[in-house]
């Protein structure tokens, strides 16, 4: 069951920006995938980092930088998506920056529903509590995992991944 905490973490980090200090850590995130039990997950995370060392440093941070940073459609903030109506994404903000509050946690660096940082928490609390933050979170990823598909992104099976740890996690009450 602890491998979830694992699984969330390098999905976070594999969805950051690959900034110097990033590419230092892949290696290191490319052993601890070598080291998980579930063989989707492992080759999912290891297609991607294939992928990302064979795009190689430069195009990889540009190709980043229009998919996630650009676009949108696929930015990594849950709350972006559908943005029809302001006074709901604020509360969607609000609910987020709750999460981390409650859980001991304050970001400084950034917005609490970027989704990277919402992995890292769910990875550093109990099954129980992870759940929920995955549960709240479950709709927007959905959505962006549908416009990953729609704009083809490699990404789109960590999404997958993210999903299934959620439905590992609700076997517990």
């Amino acid at each position: 069951m602890e491998e979830y905490r694992t699984t969330l973490k390098i999905a976070a980090f594999l969805l950051e920006y690959p900034d110097a200090a990033w590419w230092d850590e892949l290696p290191e995130y490319r052993a601890a995938v070598e080291e998980l039990k579930t063989p989707q997950s492992r080759d999912v995370f290891l297609d991607l980092i294939d992928y990302i060392e064979q795009v190689g440093r430069k195009d990889y941070e540009r190709e980043y930088v229009r998919k996630f940073d650009f676009s949108q459609n696929t930015n990594l903030y849950l709350t972006t998506h559908n943005r029809t109506d302001f006074g709901k994404q604020s509360n969607e903000m609000h609910d987020y920056k709750q999460l981390f509050l409650d859980n001991g946690y304050d970001l400084q660096k950034e917005l609490p529903d970027y989704l990277p940082a919402v992995l890292e928490l769910a990875a550093t609390v109990e099954p129980v509590q992870a759940k929920k933050i995955l549960e709240t979170a479950r709709g927007k990823i959905e959505l962006l995992r549908e416009r990953f598909i729609e704009a083809k992104l490699p990404q789109v099976f960590l999404l997958d991944i993210i999903l299934a740890q959620l439905s590992t996690l609700e076997v517990i009450k």
